[in-house]
């Protein structure tokens, strides 16, 4: 070789290096290189900075030590990540990991700090080399902290707003349940206490003026009775007004000879239109019990 190429290659090597060393000192990692026993032969600049950060002196120098020892002397609540870090770092050196992986937790009094270490065997020929990196994720880790603790608070506010949802359909339940009851009160009260005696009046003696008092009381009547009539609409059920008056009187238990004493028509007039009302709901099994099914569909 001569003294040209020699000149050359020196120059390479030293511009490689110098290069290497650059690219190392620029990163915002903290770097260390180890060797096969996880002796430490070089740190970044970011490695030794943090070093003097922790209370070290501006001329410490990591280098010599053994940062696998290190890691298994750490004591009290990082001692299980020092362990940690220090199995996995020589799992690597070993060939039994490709590179290892690991975050933890490194918090200082200005504050909580996480970290990301990564170790990976170096390529190429020669001895093992080791590089160890640690990262800080402390941004990370914060948002990750809001984001739990916010879908923490929506699902509290969900469990909130489900609980308000059943407590407000027990008291519209109940509401209903309150309403139905007052209905069949007033239905009962009006058809027990008033109707009757409506349809005593209408005699056929009164003058006409007399008897047309009368029909509008017991029009009035019948729409405050209305909603046990609604519901025969609701259930498409066409029935005729006396149908109507005879299935409320069955459904509250009087027979066939008290329905036709309140509605002034023959028994056999109500008989007929128990059997229409029979027909019409297709109770064709004459052992169904019609105030049964009308007392079923007016709940």
């Amino acid at each position: 070789m001569n003294d040209r190429s020699k000149k050359e290659n020196d120059a390479g090597s030293l511009f490689t290096d110098e290069l290497a060393r650059t690219v190392l000192n620029s990163l915002s990692a903290h770097i260390a290189i180890l060797d096969e026993n996880g002796v430490i032969l070089e740190t970044n600049t970011a490695w030794r900075n943090y070093a003097v950060k922790s209370g070290m002196p501006e001329d410490h120098d990591d280098r010599g030590i053994n940062y696998i020892a290190v890691c298994e002397a750490t004591k009290g609540n990082e001692s299980e990540d020092g362990g940690k870090v220090a199995e996995g770092i020589r799992a690597v050196i070993h060939g039994d990991l490709e590179e290892f992986l690991y975050d933890y937790p490194c918090h200082s009094e200005d504050g909580p700090h996480w970290y990301y270490m990564r170790a990976i065997r170096m390529s190429g020929p020669g001895p093992i080399r080791v590089v160890a990196s640690h990262e800080e994720i402390t941004a990370l880790k914060l948002t990750e902290e809001a984001l739990r603790k916010s879908q923490e608070e929506l699902i509290e506010q969900k469990q909130s707003l489900e609980e308000t949802n059943i407590a407000m359909k027990v008291l519209l339940r109940q509401r209903e349940e309150d309403k139905l009851e007052l209905e069949k009160k007033v239905l009962n009260n009006v058809k027990d206490l008033v109707l009757p005696y409506v349809e005593k009046l209408k005699n056929p003696r009164l003058k006409a003026k007399d008897r047309t008092l009368v029909d509008i009381i017991d029009t009035h009547l019948k729409d405050i009775i209305s909603p046990l009539l609604q519901r025969f609409s609701n259930a498409k059920i066409l029935l005729t007004p006396q149908e109507m008056q005879v299935a409320a009187l069955v459904k509250d238990g009087k027979t066939s000879k008290e329905i036709a004493d309140v509605l002034n028509v023959s028994e056999t007039t109500v008989n007929f239109h128990r059997k229409n009302l029979r027909v019409k709901f297709g109770l064709r099994n004459k052992r169904t019990n019609l105030r049964s099914y009308l007392m079923s569909i007016s709940q």
